[in-house]
């Protein structure tokens, strides 16, 4: 209601400045001319249409269907500008250009269905009239204004306007229409900037809580492991110093991937060897015990050199939480394969494959979520934490998975900035 309502106004003062053109336009052309020029009938006809402007904004200021009143305005329009096509002479002038003035605001007032209705009835209204002066049934305004045309320039001239009419309201409908996706583009993306906005509003609180809960945490892990080593303690005190101090190390590794996640990293890129640092992602898997005697790992990775532009800490997250993913859905043990392949241009390509329980479609769906786990003990980070870095470097990632059959994860990254070469 509300737009409707505007473009109802702003179809009343759009007429009244296009009439108001009109009549500047008649006072410098009789004025300018020596020749005495009878446009009495054309201020008649100007003095009329501010007329019904008044009253359509009396309508408007009284009446609030603003539809009916657009209806009724667009209809008068097309019959005003008939008359006026009639005073100049019929297919003698040329001003029924002006019935696409009307379309077009048909168009916007009204939609696509009234733009081509408006179009009907101006190619109803002109060809009526031009079919009635050229058979006499309708006279010439002006005996002076008959000149002899031919049945083949009337057709011509009537079909022309026609297509003038009907191409009018296709292209002033197709450009509302593009108009009027752009302003949904635009509001999704303001809508967009602003959960952002808050988003990183939030991130950035969160990490400063985490990074003050991550040094009192390292402190009761180093005061836990200097009182262990003083103190006497029998095998029951033991083991429970050692479980606060690896459920110490495992907070803090939520911690930094929590971190990773919420705040962006320092973008310190240096050139490194992209599968040297898989290579030691794997040594400290081993060395954790995550990596065990159940699970084979194989592929080109231990043989591959990769020539990288980036940040070395980033990837060896990337690495460690795909490779731990992989690790975890495999509890009976399994294979593991990491290659790396040439991918389009100079980019290059990180392909993880397991032979773990893998995945439902539910599952793949919200696998990148932040704080959705599969596994029992997840906190759900380290995949989104893949997933923003992935991102950062302009890269993309294609899961692979069924159920009870395995789990194919590619990282492809692009050229430029991310790989150099990929030498075997």
């Amino acid at each position: 209601m509300k737009n409707i309502k505007r473009n109802v106004r702003a179809l009343i003062l759009s007429r009244l400045i296009v009439v108001s053109t009109l009549l500047i336009g008649a006072v410098v052309i009789q004025f300018s001319t020596v020749s005495f020029l009878p446009l009495g009938p054309f201020y008649l006809w100007i003095a009329g249409t501010f007329v019904l402007s008044g009253s359509y904004l009396v309508l408007f200021r009284w009446d609030a269907h603003y539809l009916n009143q657009a209806y009724v305005q667009i209809i008068l329009d097309l019959v005003l500008i008939t008359l006026l096509v009639y005073i100049s002479g019929g297919l003698s002038g040329n001003l029924y250009v002006l019935y696409v003035f009307a379309i077009a605001a048909a168009s916007v007032v009204l939609g696509k269905r009234g733009a081509y209705l408006t179009a009907a009835l101006a190619a109803i209204l002109f060809g009526a009239l031009a079919d009635g002066m050229f058979y006499g049934l309708i006279p010439y305004f002006r005996a002076g204004q008959y000149r002899e045309l031919s049945t083949g320039l009337v057709l011509y001239t009537v079909f022309l306007a026609w297509a003038l009419f009907f191409v009018m309201a296709f292209l002033v409908n197709y450009l509302a229409q593009s108009l009027g996706s752009a302003r949904d583009a635009l509001a999704r993306a303001r809508k967009e900037l602003e959960i952002r906005e808050r988003e990183v509003a939030v991130g950035r609180m969160s990490a400063l809580i985490a990074h003050e809960i991550r040094n009192p945490l390292a402190a009761i892990s180093g005061s836990i492991q200097v009182l262990k080593n003083d103190l006497p303690l029998d095998e029951e005190q033991a083991r429970l110093m050692d479980i606060v101090v690896k459920e110490s190390r495992r907070v803090s590794r939520s911690i930094d991937q929590f971190l990773s996640l919420a705040a962006p990293g320092k973008e310190a890129f240096i050139t490194f060897d992209l599968a040297e640092t898989m290579r030691e992602t794997m040594i400290l898997l081993r060395s954790s015990g995550e990596l065990n005697g159940r699970i084979s790992v194989e592929g080109n990775f231990e043989t591959t050199q990769v020539e990288f532009e980036g940040n070395p800490g980033q990837w060896k997250q990337v690495f460690w939480n795909l490779a731990r993913n992989a690790l975890r859905a495999m509890p009976e043990g399994g294979t593991l394969s990491v290659d790396f392949l040439r991918g389009s241009g100079d980019g290059v390509e990180l392909r993880f494959a397991d032979t773990g329980r893998g995945m439902s479609e539910e599952e793949k769906k919200h696998m990148f979520e932040p704080f959705f786990s599969r596994f029992e003990g997840g906190i759900g980070l380290g995949l989104a934490v893949v997933k923003k870095i992935v991102e950062d470097y302009e890269g993309r990632i294609h899961v692979s998975s069924e159920a009870l059959r395995g789990t194919e994860i590619r990282v492809t990254l692009p050229p430029g900035r991310a790989a150099k070469e990929v030498r075997e």
